[in-house]
């Protein structure tokens, strides 16, 4: 007899899939990644004389492992908190909870679905940033399968924490309000675009609470010389620690999100998705 959670699973894969293909289709979402890459492009292209204080490493190949982990983070966090927060009100999730085992379906599908569009966007960046930081191309496939590995980790670090605070906001709006500006700050504290040496001590500390720093430590670590470790907290990438705080968030994440997200779906009903509805027009109008 089939296991009716994982049938949900496999139909949440097989919708996860689906929409992935239509996404590639989709001029919007495509031409969304291409403006990205653009931009990421054009940061390296102003750090490409510079070096990080204290090393001969160029800036520039400094900052694409860094933004290879910020965009990972994102995508697990910002993307998962959007798309949860939408689907609540335009109906979406109260299908869902109305077929056997739907929300767990519906969970397998949200999260494969956002880390294959991640990991396209991923490899966008990499193979543009690539084309002006050559010196990254000397990884190995060791050091790539260690940037690979820390990736899927800190999606899986970030994506329940996204849905706990999808599900628990009122509208997309304040939804992407509270995780724009949680991940500005955190983007802000966490060493992405220069050393985190140089921020105060008590910014560092900050920082290394959260998964962020953790994420470019990790891909760092993959992707650069020992001797760029320098501008590292403790002058040492610690990847064993990086791997312990993203799990211990994933960890956390996937025990609190499952209830939480019950209790959400166990609330939606006709009558409370059409009072959001008019929240929203009230709002507009």
């Amino acid at each position: 007899m089939t296991n009716p959670t994982a049938h949900a699973a496999r139909l949440g894969l097989s919708r996860a899939w689906i929409e992935f293909r239509h996404s590639l289709r989709d001029p919007q979402e495509m031409g969304f990644n291409a403006f990205f890459t653009v931009a990421v492009v054009v940061v390296l292209f102003f750090q490409r004389d510079g070096t990080v204080e204290g090393t001969s490493l160029p800036l520039a190949a400094f900052t694409l492992p860094s933004v290879i982990g910020m965009m990972a983070g994102f995508n697990g966090l910002i993307s998962t908190v959007g798309t949860l927060a939408v689907e609540r009100e335009d109906g979406t999730l109260l299908r869902c909870k109305a077929l056997p085992h739907g929300m767990a379906g519906y969970l397998v599908g949200r999260a494969v679905g956002l880390s294959l569009s991640g990991l396209l966007s991923l490899a966008l960046i990499v193979a543009a940033g690539l084309i002006l930081v050559p010196s990254l191309t000397g990884a190995g496939l060791g050091g790539w399968l260690s940037v690979l590995g820390f990736v899927l980790l800190g999606m899986a670090a970030t994506q329940p924490w996204g849905a706990i605070v999808g599900s628990l906001a009122r509208s997309p709006q304040g939804a992407a309000g509270l995780t724009m500006l949680t991940g500005g700050v955190l983007t802000a504290i966490s060493g992405i675009f220069y050393p985190i040496t140089a921020l105060a001590g008590w910014m560092q500390a900050v920082a290394q609470v959260f998964p962020l720093y953790w994420l470019g430590a990790g891909v760092r670590s993959g992707l650069l010389p020992d001797s760029a470790a320098a501008a590292e907290i403790g002058g040492s990438w610690r990847p064993g620690t990086a791997v312990a705080v993203l799990a211990a968030w994933a960890v956390a994440g996937f025990l609190l999100a499952p209830p939480i997200l019950r209790r959400m779906a166990r609330r939606e009903s006709g009558s409370a998705m059409q009072a959001r509805r008019e929240r929203a027009m009230q709002r507009i109008g």
